[in-house]
């Protein structure tokens, strides 16, 4: 799909609109003279042209557009509101609705001024904060009754150099108070932060015109949708807002957050998922060689981390990681070394159990198959290999062997599946309907391509369930989707993630730019897009949806709905759904994983509340005692319910093992696994019930 605008037609924009725009005076920086080149200019054009042809919703670049430009960038630069002042803020609106102007005629000017106008401001805080740390970490005042506002993306842009520098004494108190009570010696804290302002201030000064202009570009890219991304020459390979560490990585998806690092899902199967050790929405601050220095990496961009942790097959590289169970003002950080290897197809294959489960005096077998991606062997396959491995071909086996024991029904795991082949999606969700659509797919001009299964005959007619999760994303929604629209099986865990939309790369003459132009719809003619799939009954999520997910990321794209590609069959589930959901809510009230989880995502929910924290160490430590007590308490029901004996503390190993995914020997010590089951058999009893009378 090549419709990039002829080189001679470029050529006519190159000299409009590059007019100097006013600045304040700053002492001369090295970054005062930065300005796009004729080819960042020739990409800009590009992009505005291929945007407006090929994106999927092809939104006017307007007015409108160029407040969610100007918007997107001022948030993108300086989100928390510690670096502009109001009176940068006054001067940068007078181009607030002229941006879609200025990208038109190729004029980078204004994102080049803003840009450099934080430089100078990013410095000058810095530069401040060394000189507050300077006066020594044991002569800060922690007994003062001071606090800090740190949720201020909505705050008022600070008037003067006073209020900022007031603003930042608090900040570097908070870092240090952060730090002292984490364990972290005056010493310590005093050489860490230092060395984090003097490494920041030197990567100030290396920044170039390519910087700014990725930053620029980019944001009016994702100004569409966050899945439509400007990649320069240097990041086209390594660098995607959802960066995949797959290859010769840690197998993790990252994301910026602020000045920190979030990990937004782990590949199954991959280096970080088999330690065990880093869980979604961790935060990593730090990233080691082998047994070399930690090397700060607070403050640095997304695509320069991902450059510290890739490195070659077998070595070992060092994180460290702020857990995302800790409490919001809680800086512990633990080290976790991860051996850097390619995902291997084998590990990340399907897998089968068999539940045991007794119910009503009975003993009950479900099968259950854990789809950890959706993979095709596709060198095998078009090497015509017969044995080819593909997650269809794998499952449609082990439900062969399920089915010889004489299983009762199935669950299918697709917990932290993140996707995969579109067309395994496709032909999984053959095995279990007769025949018909099974997924829509809309492109840009209005036309919709639908997959079907052309093949009569369902493989396994038995009772199912699929289990979910907010990390089920993609080919997992839409096999998800498929299964809920045909009334195939019950749908149970949590909402999934919600990106439901397609995207294609297109290179530039300078770059790349990775744009969406389709949409994936369910056979009901729901989107997936953004709300995801619905589960009939849910689960309490140890994942915050409001930071991991579609619907977490700005300017995503809505959920809607087209016309549908089969008729509403009666819904065999819908009249017990009620009294499944009465029955799961009674034997969970008293389950000592479940009581566990709503604990402890009531008490994370508490605290992700609190707008201000305390500068006062008297007060923060009592904060940090009176969270960790209530943890404890939290942990030590759990193990009473279970048998074990009660900590007298909340060990670190033990915070390590409660944070992630369940990862049992046994499927039974599962307690969403298990519980699946069991609503399962309910239905099987409500059916056989109704079927007698």
């Amino acid at each position: 799909m090549k419709h990039l605008l002829p080189s001679t037609a470029l050529a006519l924009f190159i000299g409009i609109g590059l007019l100097p725009l006013s600045t304040n005076s700053f002492a001369a920086n090295s970054w005062d003279k930065l300005q796009p080149d004729r080819d960042e200019v020739i990409a800009s054009l590009n992009v505005v042209e291929l945007l407006k042809r090929h994106h999927y919703s092809k939104p006017p670049l307007d007015d409108a557009r160029s407040v969610i430009i100007y918007d997107s960038y001022l948030k993108l630069l300086d989100p928390s509101r510690s670096y502009f002042m109001s009176s940068d803020i006054a001067e940068f609106d007078k181009w607030k609705t002229q941006f879609d102007d200025f990208l038109k005629s190729g004029d980078l000017n204004a994102g080049f001024t803003i840009y450099k106008r934080y430089l100078d401001r990013v410095k000058a805080r810095l530069d401040f904060a060394l000189v507050e740390l300077n006066k020594g970490v044991d002569k800060i005042d922690f007994n003062a009754k001071e606090t800090l506002l740190i949720d201020r993306k909505d705050a008022p842009w600070l008037k003067s150099t006073a209020e900022l520098d007031d603003l930042w004494r608090k900040r570097v108190k908070d870092e240090v108070l952060r730090m002292k009570i984490a364990g972290k010696e005056p010493k310590q804290i005093q050489e860490t932060l230092t060395k984090r302002y003097k490494n920041q201030l030197a990567r100030l000064g290396q920044t170039r015109p390519e910087d700014i202009f990725q930053a620029y570009i980019n944001t009016f890219a994702m100004s569409y949708d966050p899945h439509t991304n400007y990649l320069s020459p240097d990041n086209a390979e390594n660098f995607d807002i959802n960066m995949s560490l797959s290859l010769e990585g840690i197998g993790a998806v990252l994301q910026s957050d602020n000045d920190q690092v979030k990990v937004v899902r782990l590949v199954p199967a991959g280096p970080a998922d088999k330690t065990k050790m880093v869980a979604p929405a961790d935060k990593i601050i730090g990233v080691a060689q082998g047994n070399k220095e930690m090397v700060d990496v607070v403050g640095w961009r997304l695509d320069e981390v991902v450059k510290l942790i890739r490195g070659p097959k077998g070595t070992v590289v060092r994180l460290e990681v702020i857990p995302a169970s800790n409490a919001p003002n809680d800086q512990t950080t633990k080290i976790v070394p991860i051996t850097r290897e390619a995902v291997k197809l084998e590990d990340q294959a399907v897998k089968k159990s068999v539940l045991n489960l007794k119910q009503d005096g009975k003993d009950y077998k479900l099968g259950v198959i854990e789809i950890p991606a959706f993979y095709l062997d596709f060198k095998a396959f078009r090497a015509g290999d017969p044995d080819y491995k593909s997650t269809t071909r794998d499952v449609k086996k082990l439900l062969t062997e399920l089915q010889k024991d004489k299983v009762d029904g199935v669950v299918i795991d697709l917990r932290n599946n993140g996707g995969g082949s579109l067309q395994e999606a496709t032909e999984l969700t053959s095995l279990f309907i007769d025949k018909g659509p099974t997924v829509l797919v809309r492109n840009a001009d209005g036309r919709v391509d639908v997959l079907e299964d052309e093949n009569p005959g369902a493989f396994y007619k038995g009772p199912m369930a699929l289990l979910v999760n907010r990390l089920s994303a993609s080919a997992s929604e839409i096999f998800a989707g498929a299964m809920q629209d045909y009334h195939r099986a019950l749908i149970i865990g949590g909402q999934t993630f919600g990106k439901g939309t397609v995207q294609t790369i297109q290179p530039l003459n300078h770059g790349e730019l990775k744009l969406t132009l389709a949409k994936f719809y369910r056979v009901s003619g729901q989107s997936t897009q953004h709300q995801g799939v619905l589960p009939d009954i849910d689960y309490p999520s140890i994942i915050d949806t409001k930071e991991i997910g579609e619907s977490a990321l700005p300017e995503a794209m809505p959920w809607d709905t087209i016309r549908a590609a089969i008729k509403p069959a009666l819904d065999p589930f819908k009249p017990y759904i009620s009294q499944l959901k009465s029955e799961h809510d009674v034997r969970t009230a008293k389950d000592a994983e479940f009581v566990f989880i709503r604990d402890k995502l009531a008490l994370a929910q508490k605290l992700m509340a609190e707008k201000t924290v305390s500068l006062n160490e008297a007060d923060r430590r009592a904060q940090h005692v009176d969270i960790e007590a209530k943890q404890l308490v939290m942990e030590n029901i759990r193990r009473k319910a279970k048998g074990e004996e009660p900590l007298k503390e909340l060990k670190k190993e033990d915070e390590d093992l409660i944070t992630a995914e369940p990862d049992k020997t046994k499927p039974e010590d599962d307690a969403y696994l298990s519980e699946t089951g069991r609503i399962l058999l309910d239905y099987l009893k409500l059916n056989t019930a109704v079927a007698k009378h």
